[in-house]
């Protein structure tokens, strides 16, 4: 079994010596991870800190785009707003479709949905490691809530 200060980071005071509060304030910060979670919201509010965009979508994603002729009749790309013509309209995993050149320049530029944003994988492994991250805090929060419901409810 652990001792208390292995398990929290820190070293027993000396006779006589006085905690440093912000010190234990910066250990307790640090360990929850709450500064990963600052950076997230602030790269949500202002953008990516770098400058850099979203990546476009994956090569292979695009070369594999499924086409599909399950249309309605009077059915339009939301991008160029003409009508779908057969064996030319592709479909995302969100079920959303759109001209196959439409589609194809879009996610030349972005990863996402021009829809409802739903992002596929790219090639960028800087990004897909930044939304690694976000899941895992988002997962964090949402253990954190079911915990806090369960104590006091």
């Amino acid at each position: 079994m652990t001792s208390y200060f292995d398990e929290h980071n820190c070293e027993p005071l000396e006779t006589g010596e006085q905690p440093n509060h912000l010190l234990d304030l910066a250990r307790l910060l640090l360990d929850s991870g709450i500064g990963a979670e600052f950076q997230l919201e602030f790269e949500r509010i202002f953008g990516h800190v770098d400058g850099r965009k979203q990546p476009p979508a994956a090569k292979h994603i695009i070369e594999n785009l499924p086409s599909t002729n399950n249309f309605g009749h009077d059915e339009k790309c939301s991008i160029c707003l003409k009508e779908f013509q057969l064996d030319s309209t592709i479909e995302l995993p969100c079920h959303h479709k759109y001209c196959k050149n439409c589609i194809i320049q879009w996610l030349k530029l972005v990863n996402s949905c021009p829809m409802c944003r739903i992002e596929l994988p790219t090639d960028d492994q800087d990004y897909e490691q930044y939304k690694k991250q976000k899941e895992r805090l988002k997962q964090k929060q949402i253990e954190l809530d079911d915990l806090h419901n369960s104590m006091f409810s």
